[in-house]
């Protein structure tokens, strides 16, 4: 053979070889190379397990009469559940598929989305091929592309949340204070019968009175004088003293007439400044912005008050209106009412439930760890204080910690009748929510939950449903691992 006629017999081997590629009856498998899987390794979001595939067809691998349906197959033990299957064609094919040119090859993406089951923590992602050449299959094999799953949200289970309690109000020591004042003529200590015999006056006596005769209150007594601050430091701090002395020595005789012993703490004030800050402040004068800059610019008393008479026309004001209500002595009754002890209100519960206040039957329920007597207990709330959010509330939140989700329900649902903004039941509801898998309505209802004892572990496990891993772990903070 001679040189030209090797020559032509390898072009044509050549060619044919070509033609036999492109034309071929068969489709090459792809690899893995060929496909990116996010996420990968698969993981849940919420109860779904969804998956991103890109994809890219190589050059000159399509054939142009080929029809390719490439689905996701999620394989687990002896089981597979198949995804969304998604078809593409050759340039010579008509129909709505995708094209896929052959000399240029091309990128797609396939997304689907799994329910999640336990089983599926020990599983691979596969795709599976039907491929068609004028209507003769070609086979190919199915193709692993990620492993799965990370199943992070799905460890969260709604049943295991801690409902939200509504607090009780019960305080062992309740504070009160009642008040009186004894109020002077300008320049003036003497206690006018006028003042003695008012009607706040005669109300703070008998309050003292009350308190101190009754075994589960505390009382003392304060008194504050003051003067006004116009005139000379030296006087006012002598008015001021003496306007002290004799409504300290008025109101220990007083106290001593109805065998009352408590102690008298007594203080002079000899110019009330803050007093008069205060009363101008919340005064509607013309120039009160005036006289609160001369009060900023000058700490000196006298300057202060020289400054003010300056202003003619406002210290006349004031002197009508301002500086009389100064002149006093204030009395203070501090009363502290002592509530019963854990043993007084479990032992009135047991025998007379009605003697106890709706505080003190909500505090009795965090004094038994016997769930029969707390939910007694929500009961009788319910029953007697029916206009209380919290009975309804409370009684609910037993019902979802016994697994029954519909008598939760009606609890939170009258619950919220009552107060439909109470803190506790938005976030009790909002598990209920969750439950139903209704994750748009759970957020909205966490959003009205603010105060809610339990809400960062709500919102760790909305997170945690919703695929926010991140925001997962801050909600949820040193409350789970």
């Amino acid at each position: 053979m001679n040189r030209k006629s090797h020559l032509l017999s390898l072009l044509f081997a050549v060619t044919a070889v070509l033609f036999t590629t492109s034309c071929s009856s068969k489709l090459t498998p792809l690899s893995q190379s060929n496909f990116n899987v996010t996420p990968s390794p698969l993981e849940t979001v919420g109860n779904q397990v969804p998956v991103t595939i890109n994809g890219t067809f190589p050059e000159k691998w399509f054939h142009k009469n080929g029809i390719v349906t490439i689905t996701p197959v999620l394989k687990y033990g002896d089981r597979e559940l198949t995804g969304t299957p998604y078809s593409f064609q050759g340039e010579n094919i008509s129909g709505n598929r995708t094209t896929i040119s052959n000399r240029r090859g091309g990128n797609f993406t396939i997304t689907s989305t799994f329910p999640y089951k336990p089983e599926m923590l020990n599983s691979e992602l596969y795709l599976r091929f039907d491929g068609r050449i004028k209507n003769k299959q070609s086979i190919l094999p199915d193709l692993k592309v990620a492993d799965g799953v990370i199943a992070t949200s799905a460890l969260a289970d709604v049943r295991t949340s801690t409902p939200s309690v509504a607090p009780d109000g019960f305080q062992r020591i309740i504070k009160e204070a009642q008040e009186a004042n004894i109020m002077f003529v300008i320049q003036q200590a003497k206690l006018r019968d006028s003042e003695l015999n008012k009607q706040d006056m005669t109300a703070w006596k008998r309050r003292v009175e009350e308190a101190f005769n009754d075994p589960r209150q505390n009382v003392n007594v304060e008194v504050s004088a003051y003067a006004s601050p116009d005139g000379s430091l030296s006087l006012n701090e002598q008015l001021a003293a003496q306007r002290e002395k004799n409504t300290s020595g008025y109101l220990e005789e007083e106290l001593s007439k109805r065998n009352i012993h408590t102690d008298v703490y007594a203080r002079y004030t000899a110019e009330d400044w803050e007093g008069f800050r205060q009363l101008v402040m919340a005064s509607d004068l013309q120039d009160k912005e005036l006289i609160l800059r001369v009060l900023e610019m000058y700490p000196d008393s006298e300057t202060r008050e020289r400054e003010i008479r300056n202003i003619s026309y406002v210290f006349e004001e004031l002197a009508t209106t301002i500086l009389p209500q100064l002149r006093r002595s204030r009395i203070i009754a501090n009363i502290e009412i002592v509530g019963k002890s854990d043993e007084e209100i479990m032992t009135t519960w047991n025998s007379n439930p009605k003697e106890l206040t709706v505080e003190e039957l909500l505090y009795a329920s965090s004094l038994t760890n016997d769930e029969k007597v707390k939910e007694r207990i929500y009961q009788y709330v319910t029953a007697n204080f029916s206009n209380d959010y919290r009975g309804w509330n409370n009684i609910g939140t037993m019902f979802f910690k016994q697994g029954d989700y519909a008598k939760a329900k009606q609890a939170f649902n009258r619950a919220a009748q009552v107060n439909p903004s109470a803190p506790e039941v938005n976030m009790n509801k909002a598990l209920l929510a969750i439950m139903d898998n209704d994750l748009e309505t759970a957020n909205e209802l966490l959003g009205k939950s603010a105060g809610a004892a339990g809400l960062d572990e709500a919102m760790g496990l909305l997170n945690l449903l919703q695929g926010n891993y991140n925001q997962a772990v801050d909600a949820y903070g040193n409350n789970k691992t």
